[in-house]
């Protein structure tokens, strides 16, 4: 039996948080070409893309416009006070990064349901 040699598909959000917002929202996400055209995009202007396939599964079941569910707080918040001291100039210790949170360790689709 041939092994099928396509690539799995990609999948891209977009978040946006501006203070006094109480949460990030999602302002935009798609698969494939789509998700493609988000991350070069995002390339072209510089803007940091983070990849964990983990993440961006639950949050592709938020709806374009919402706010990510109170579940996600702590992963989100980890990725966006790391950003904050980078573009502060603070020296890191890492280049990415590490989502330590149970946020993102425990959580699982069943678990997100009910905000949804």
């Amino acid at each position: 039996m041939q092994q099928s040699t396509t690539m799995p598909t990609r999948r891209a959000i977009v978040l946006a948080y501006e203070a006094g917002d109480g949460a990030p929202h999602v302002v935009a996400k798609g698969n494939g070409l789509i998700a493609e055209a988000i991350i070069n995009k995002a390339h072209e202007h510089d803007i940091f893309v983070h990849e964990s396939k983990e993440l961006v599964a639950l949050l592709m079941q938020v709806n374009l416009d919402d706010k990510i569910p109170p579940a996600l707080y702590q992963a989100i918040a980890e990725i966006l006070a790391w950003l904050y001291k980078l573009e502060a100039g603070e020296k890191l210790e890492t280049t990415v990064p590490v989502l330590t949170s149970l946020a993102i360790n425990n959580l699982s689709t069943t678990k997100l349901q009910k905000f949804f």
